[in-house]
């Protein structure tokens, strides 16, 4: 059941994707200088320059890419950084491009160093070189690429390292979004879903949504599934107020994950500080996935700091929990803790 209501969810994903630059809602400035970049190639006749996206998960990143192929007319081949282990798992799927075909590479910091320097060489010069057999009786054959286009997503652009980043004719990272372009996206997705949605619902669910399109979408849905069941199917900011309550997704956004950790820092240990490790224990959650997953959107909100002492709890963290500081917290936790004085 789990599977099947995955595939629900993606697919209604990808029926909310806009399908071009002028139906895609924020990130102004990234739009309009794609949109220079692909009118220029396509008034040359050429294949669109390289393209490197960076930014958090769900902020549009696949979407561009798709839209990059729709404005250039042409093929899009998806795959991503985890899924290139070996040089040849590269060469197999470069070397079945066609010509102007967009290749979207998401997680690129990922890929493997042998497929990354084969990389190098097929954006430069359309050209890789295919090892055939081992050993001292290894040769190297050249094998010629037919223009294409790669656009390769990242949310971690610090580990690209610089000789594949300089090889991107155009690079843009994508910024969370403003309350205000959230509640476009979801005026939107109501619509297409033909959900009824008052001015101060959307706004409720954009409010929640951590400046992330993809969460506001998901929180959407869900909002539609209470209201369908619980009311008479328009959502209200009370209905959907109800709803994300439901779902354990506070005023701020706020999920259980993101409490787990608020709650473990200032009941378990203070305030802090505590290192990472210690923290994702106390919640039973892998490092990474506090580390990735949590810790982004509560630094971001102001409730949590990392300091060469480990992670402290802010005061808006204890407030925000209805939590009164231990003075010890109060005295240990300064200015000069929070910037590791």
């Amino acid at each position: 059941m789990g599977s099947v209501a995955d595939g629900e969810d993606q697919a209604v994903e990808a029926a909310l994707r806009p399908k071009d630059l002028g139906e895609f809602i924020g990130q102004e400035k990234v739009r309009e200088q794609l949109d220079l970049v692909l009118r220029a190639a396509r008034a040359r006749g050429a294949t669109a320059d390289h393209v490197l996206l960076s930014g958090a998960p769900g902020l549009g990143k696949t979407t561009l890419s798709m839209i990059i192929a729709a404005e250039m007319e042409a093929p899009i081949r998806i795959t991503s950084g985890p899924a290139i282990q070996h040089a040849g798992d590269l060469a197999a799927i470069l070397s079945s491009l066609q010509e102007g075909e967009v290749l979207f590479l998401d997680e690129i910091h990922r890929m493997s160093r042998p497929a990354e320097e084969m990389l190098y060489m097929a954006m430069e010069d359309f050209r890789v070189d295919v090892i055939v057999g081992k050993g001292p009786g290894a040769t190297a054959i050249p094998l010629e690429l037919p223009p294409f286009t790669l656009v390769g997503a990242t949310t971690r652009a610090g580990l690209l390292p610089p000789p594949l980043r300089d090889r991107f004719g155009f690079t843009a990272h994508m910024e969370f979004y403003e309350p205000a372009e959230l509640e476009r996206v979801v005026h939107r997705s109501a619509s297409l879903l033909d959900v009824e949605i008052e001015p101060e619902g959307a706004a409720e669910i954009a409010g929640r949504s951590r400046g992330t399109p993809r969460i506001a979408n998901r929180l959407l849905r869900r909002v539609r599934d209470y209201a369908q069941v619980k009311a008479d199917g328009l959502i209200t900011k009370d209905i959907a107020a109800a709803a994300l309550a439901v779902y354990e997704v506070d005023a701020r956004g706020l999920d259980r994950l993101d409490r787990a950790v608020l709650e473990a820092l200032l009941k378990l240990f203070g305030g802090g500080p505590v290192g990472l490790s210690t923290l994702a224990v106390a919640v039973g959650e892998e490092r990474e996935t506090v580390e990735e997953v949590a810790e982004p959107f509560l630094v971001r909100e102001g409730l949590l700091a990392r300091t060469p002492r480990g992670r402290v709890a802010t005061p808006a963290a204890w407030a925000h929990l209805g939590l009164t500081p231990p003075r010890s917290a109060a005295a240990g936790n300064g200015q000069g803790d929070l910037f590791g004085a």
